[in-house]
């Protein structure tokens, strides 16, 4: 027991200090982020991920270090679909590219906490009402064959966002961005910024996919240290994805549907669990597969001018 408190201890606080020298040392000041320093840096935290992967594997074996690669691929997968939604938000409230790496990065923290919430609170029910399973297996159906005939742009109108109506009510907010500012205050009364409201939406929209993503790892372990772990690595890398993909992020157009299908699998396995348990190597060959086909697919096929997404 100490040495997993130990572990969870040293664990976040490394995280914690990675995510502190990214923002303040490595990249700080308020500056566009380049193509070539994104690809550097999701190569690193990429890099990282399977260092912890063999790490893992060293440590508790060679099911967790399969189970961990499964879900960092299947978390990471997903996280697609919040680079879409992202910029949409920005494009909407029309954030100066030099401050998008500051709002994600807070973005990121708070999506930290959430999950790691969520996570604790999804695996106590399951430990207690296993049953919870096949909802969970039946919602990933559900979830999967509906992704196929809609898409983020439809689901998140940030007009509409609750969190911006209720921000608006309790806050005064300027009209315009100060600088990279959250907060000012001006005749002595408080104001929050354009800036703040975005993080709040970003926050916001990442529970939504949380709500996806939590039970799709879950169908796969109900490990606290599998499933945390592969979440944070792949949250870490998401903000450097961003910048290294949202020019060519269009161009994945047939990723939706390589996405329902693994989300349809995840269902589908945990409703024959019971009966027959689908081996964890088949599950992440299975995944790496329907990924892969996706991307193949959008690069065999690509959209005209006129199918492009409007962003």
């Amino acid at each position: 027991m100490n040495n997993e408190a130990s572990f969870w201890i040293i664990f976040n606080v490394c995280i914690l200090t990675l995510l502190i020298l990214d923002l303040f040392v490595f990249n700080k000041g308020n500056k566009v982020v380049t193509t070539k320093s994104a690809l550097k840096w999701s190569a690193f935290w990429v890099g990282l991920a399977l260092a912890f992967n063999v790490f893992v594997y060293f440590w508790k074996g060679q099911e967790a270090a399969e189970l961990f690669f499964t879900g960092y691929i299947i978390e990471e997968s997903l996280s697609v679909d919040n680079l879409f939604v992202f910029m949409l938000i920005f494009s909407y409230f029309r954030v100066p590219a030099e401050y998008q790496r500051k709002v994600l990065f807070w973005g990121i923290i708070g999506a930290l906490v959430l999950r790691g919430l969520f996570i604790i609170v999804g695996i106590e029910l399951i430990e207690h009402f296993d049953w919870l399973l096949y909802i969970l297996g039946v919602f990933l159906i559900y979830t999967g064959v509906k992704m196929l005939f809609s898409s983020d742009d439809d689901e998140i109108d940030p007009e509409n966002n609750i969190i911006l109506k209720l921000t608006n009510k309790l806050i005064r907010v300027t009209k315009n961005y100060e600088g990279d500012k959250f907060f000012v205050r001006k005749e002595g009364i408080l104001y929050a910024t354009p800036l703040f409201i975005v993080v709040l939406i970003v926050e916001s929209t990442d529970v939504v996919f949380a709500v996806d993503s939590i039970p799709t790892i879950l169908g796969i372990t109900t490990d606290t240290f599998i499933v945390y772990t592969s979440n944070v690595f792949a949250l870490l890398g998401l903000r450097s994805l961003y910048f290294a993909l949202s020019s060519v992020i269009k161009l994945f157009h047939y990723i939706n549907y390589g996405l329902a299908v693994i989300l349809s699998f995840v269902g589908f396995k945990l409703l024959i669990h019971a009966w027959y348990p689908i081996p964890h190597k088949f599950a992440l060959s299975f995944v790496v597969l329907a990924l892969g086909l996706s991307i193949l697919a959008s690069w065999l096929f690509p959209k005209t001018e006129n199918e492009e997404l409007d962003f």
